[in-house]
Parts: structure tokens; sequence; C-alpha cells
């Protein structure tokens, strides 16, 4: 595990205090943030959250692969990070938070199209805004080893710079998708379904998630702020975000030129799964799998839910879930509470979803659940092992951070994340699309294939 500190930090003897000051500005556009500041850079909107962009890194917790640990790595990171923190944010909004997220596999290696994704990677922005209904916060994280003037002095300038932003045009249009190439053709997949199916039969195994990869060419370079402005508008209650590592290696150089800062990939999308949110003592997670496509009449689409309800394949492949994070939260709560199964209708898809909630019986970290619960069933499979080895010895492309948990922490443990489903990772003209299906008993292998394509969809059509 490496701490990169930047600027003073990075330069001054022993350990200078990092300090956060806080500020009501304007309401000012999260896309002319992105492009006004350096990378690394972050955008979280959740549900019942504040929307937060974050910019420039004061510091950043990376963990390579074959960390014995990586979640207690970044957590102890944190933790000798937030104990030199004088924070100053006057509310829950504008409190400094980590954002970054691990790879699925915990071994995993930065290489094409994940270079500078390691396993695990979460920084410090330097500049945060959060906007919530009430009011937009700024807050400014720096480095003042002489006293609180340096961090007045800087929120003082970043304040009066975001005062200057242009005013934001109109979304930009798609760039259009010139090519496609999938990493696995439909013979393939069929003999990859047949053998997850052989090893199903033979007991062991229960339930495994096996994914695909659709590399595409865009006509033009893709503005990932668009995209994700593109996103709101059709999924609007999903966990939208994006975060670039980029800048990471340069945390030290304060000279690096904004295009060197910006180069590299993104992963960005809008995942309808959260892993888990804590606050305090009360935890907050769903049960997301089961899955149909829309219909083209209200009546089509009402006759589609109905039947995702009644579906024995659907409800068996769902209830694994459930039951599975029922169980993988019970060692943190004296009782686990689930909801009613529903139908949670997005723009291409309906899937079937239990919400699931518990009380800590002890003072815990967001990260001690996010380690219990990843992968859920709904991207690895059952037995958790025997899944995984299955992953690996059957898909023929890097989940990298597809499906793995992304989001954000603060000081006292609390945060929310969410699994990198319906996402994408794109450089330049360049992106790489994921989606997955869940393998139970009775699974067809045509009816899989055709779920995976209806999940290319919301990335697709902000792409196209």
């Amino acid at each position: 595990m490496e701490i990169l500190r930047s600027g003073a930090w990075a330069d001054a003897p022993g350990e200078p205090s990092l300090l956060t000051r806080s500020r009501e500005i304007p309401d000012v556009s999260f896309r002319a943030i992105l492009d006004a500041f350096d990378s690394p850079r972050a955008v979280w909107t959740a549900p019942d959250e504040p929307a937060v962009v974050g910019c420039g890194a004061v510091a950043a917790i990376t963990v390579d692969g074959g960390e014995e640990n990586r979640f207690d790595a970044v957590r102890d990171g944190a933790d000798d990070l937030f104990a030199a923190f004088d924070t100053g944010a006057p509310t829950s909004a504008a409190r400094p938070r980590l954002f970054g997220g691990f790879a699925f596999h915990d071994d995993h290696e930065p290489a094409p199209p994940w270079e500078g994704f390691p396993s695990g990677y979460f920084f410090l922005p330097r500049v945060q805004v959060a906007r919530t209904d009430e009011n937009v916060q700024l807050t400014v994280n720096a480095v003042a080893p002489e006293g609180t003037d340096a961090v007045e002095d800087d929120i003082d300038a970043v304040a009066e710079t975001i005062r200057e932003l242009p005013a934001q045009g109109p979304v930009r249009d798609p760039p259009g998708v010139t090519d496609r190439r999938a990493t696995t053709s439909r013979g393939a997949w069929r003999d990859q379904i047949g053998s997850a199916l052989e090893r199903i039969g033979r007991g062991g195994l229960t339930k495994v998630v096996l994914a695909q990869a659709l590399e595409v060419t865009l006509a033009d370079e893709l503005s990932v702020p668009d995209a994700l402005a593109r996103l709101r508008s059709t999924y609007p209650d999903c966990y939208r975000f994006m975060i670039d590592c980029t800048g990471r290696d340069d945390a030290n150089d304060e000279t690096r030129s904004d295009t060197v800062g910006r180069s590299g990939p993104t992963l960005f999308g809008a995942t309808p799964e959260r892993l888990v949110s804590l606050s305090g003592r009360q935890i907050r997670t769903e049960g997301l799998a089961g899955s149909t496509g829309r219909g083209d009449t209200p009546e089509e689409d009402e006759w589609l839910a109905q039947e995702l309800l009644e579906s024995e394949k659907d409800i068996h492949e769902h209830d694994l879930v459930v039951d599975a994070v029922r169980d993988q939260l019970a060692p943190f709560a004296d009782s686990v509470r689930t909801g009613q199964r529903t139908v949670r209708k997005l723009d291409t898809v309906q899937h079937l979803q239990t919400p699931i909630a518990a009380e800590l019986t002890d003072v815990e970290h967001v990260l001690g659940l996010v380690e219990a619960l990843h992968p859920t069933p709904a991207v690895g499979g059952l037995p958790p092992d025997l899944a995984w080895r299955t992953i690996r010895e059957t898909e023929t492309f890097d989940r990298g951070w597809y499906a793995a948990p992304v989001g954000w922490f603060d000081a006292a443990g609390n945060g929310t994340f969410a699994v990198a489903i319906r996402s994408a990772v794109a450089d330049g003209t360049n992106a790489t699309l994921f989606a997955g299906a869940g393998i139970v008993a009775d699974s067809d292998p045509d009816r899989e294939w055709d779920e995976v394509q209806l999940k290319y969809r919301p990335m697709l059509d902000t792409l196209e």
C-alpha cells in the first residue's frame, strides 16, 4: 500500500496538518468543474445523497495486486491520513471524502483498457463540490504546515475560479460508434454456459455470473462529463459515477500540465445496484437479480413485469442473492430485515429487487462491510470461491473494475459503495463496455445472450 502526497505535504518535514475549509457557493455545473480542475477526478450521484464532484489529489492511497488484504490496507492508509486532519466542514454534505474503488479480482494488475486502475485506489480531492436540495457547498482540502492562512487563501482562490467559470452550454450529442468488437462470440458463449451448467450439475456450484466485454471505436473523442449528463436524464434513480486515477504517479508534481493530468482511461456508469451504505450504525443495501426487458406499450410492460415476478428461474436466482447478502451481514448485526420483493423498472430493463436493512451491533467501518459483501452473488456467484474460480477459467477478458465496488467514505467510516455494472471504461475514441448474466441450473444460453445485449444498452445509448 502506498500513500502519495501532493504539494506542501509531500515536501514538508514531519507530518504537517491536513486542513479542510468549506463555504456555500452559487450553483455551478459539474461539467464546468470537471473541465476546470485537474485529475484525478470523481463524480458521485446517488439517490437520497448529495451529488458530489472531486478534483485534484491532496493525497492518494494505492493498493497493487497481491496485497494481503487490500480493504484493510486502504482503511489503514485512510486512518493515517485522517489522523492528521483538522476538519472544518460544517455540514455532512461538505465533509471530506475519499473517492475510489477496487478491482473485481484482488490480484488485478493494470493492463489495457485498465491502465492506471490498480487493485485499489482512493484519493482525497483538493476541490470538492457537493450539491443538495438546499445549497451547494465548496470544500477545499489543503496542506498547511504553517497554520490556517494557506487553506483560507486556497478556498478564496478556488471560489473565485469557480465564480468565473463560463456558463455551461448544452450537453453535446453522443460521439457515435463506428466499430464494435465483441470479446465473446455467440458460439463461444454457448460453450461457456454449457461448461458452467456442467459444473452446476456436478454439485458444489450453485450460480455463476459470466460476463462479456464489447470494445467500440467512436467517431469523435468522448466527453465523459457529457455522457454522465445524458445518463442523468435516462437513469435519474441509479448510482451514477465517474472516476479516473490519472495523475496518481504525478501527485508530487505541481507543474504537470492539464493535458498530462487528464490523459488516460475513465470509468463511468449508471448502476442500479448499491453494494452497501453505512451511516452511523444503519446499514442499507438490496438484492438485485432476475431480469427482463421493457415493453413497447404499458400493457406489454406490465405483462413482462408480472411474468418476471412469477418466473421460477428468476425468483430462484434472486433469492440466492438475498439469502447470501443476509448471511454476509449477519456477523455485523443482531438482525437483518428484508422488505417486499418488487420490480425495479429502468429505461431498457426490469429487475427483481428486495430492500435489505440492518443495524450494526458494534462500530464498524464501511470498508469492512464492502469486504464482506464483495462480490455479491448478483455479480459473482455461489459459493463465492468456486464461482470466482469458474469466472477466471471461463471468461476471455479482464474484468478490471467492472462489477467491483466503487464509491466513497469519510473519516468516521461512513460511506456508500455501488457495484460498477452498466459501466464502461473510455479513453479518447475507444471505449469498452461490460455486461453479464447469472447462470443457474435451468439457464438457457440464448436467453442469457439476449439479456447481456440488453444490458449493454445504457452505455451504448449514451455513445451512439
